[in-house]
């Protein structure tokens, strides 16, 4: 894992979350507990901050990055953020799923218990509304969420990636 410094900021990471080996974590970085960030995805928080609570999922060879004096990037509790999926300068509320592929702009704000669909483009500023199912491109409201999506696809995922990635801190990091 390559975890650095930027202009005298460093990444804060508590001992419970888990970074891959070859995933890369930079500058103003900060994680809640139970976290983790897979294989080939890039935390860089180089030129403004990033802030990540409790329990989210950064899925491989996603990026999450925000823009030099005008945005940073918030990221709420129980949020898993799909494989190769961009999370870029916005806010992200509670209990959201972020799709594979998924880009999220500048400016947007994920209302809570949302899901972005796999591939969507949510445009700058968009206000994705809570409770909300949001595809395509540019990305638009599709239905509301249901209660069995928020615990059966939302939190399942947030709480599989917890146990995930205590299979991987207990096995350390020997290679065959």
């Amino acid at each position: 894992m390559l975890i650095k410094s930027v202009n005298g900021k460093s990444p804060q990471i508590p001992d419970d979350c888990y970074i891959a080996e070859n995933a890369t974590v930079v500058g103003n970085a900060s994680f809640g507990n139970s976290c983790s960030v897979w294989f080939n995805a890039v935390v860089r928080a180089d030129v403004n901050a990033i802030t990540i609570g409790n329990k989210v999922n950064i899925q491989d060879g996603a990026v999450i990055h925000c823009t030099y004096q005008k945005t940073k990037t918030v990221i709420a509790d129980n949020v898993s953020i799909g494989h190769n999926a961009i999370v870029h300068g916005c806010t992200v509320e509670e209990n959201v799923l972020i799709g594979m592929g998924a880009i999220v702009m500048d400016h947007c704000v994920v209302g809570s218990n949302s899901i972005i669909a796999a591939g969507a483009v949510v445009l700058e500023n968009t206000k994705v509304e809570p409770g909300s199912i949001y595809a395509g491109v540019p990305a638009k409201k599709v239905k509301d969420i249901s209660p069995g999506l928020i615990s059966g696809e939302i939190d399942r995922i947030a709480n599989n990636y917890v146990t995930y990635s205590g299979w991987f801190r207990e096995s350390g990091t020997e290679e065959k």
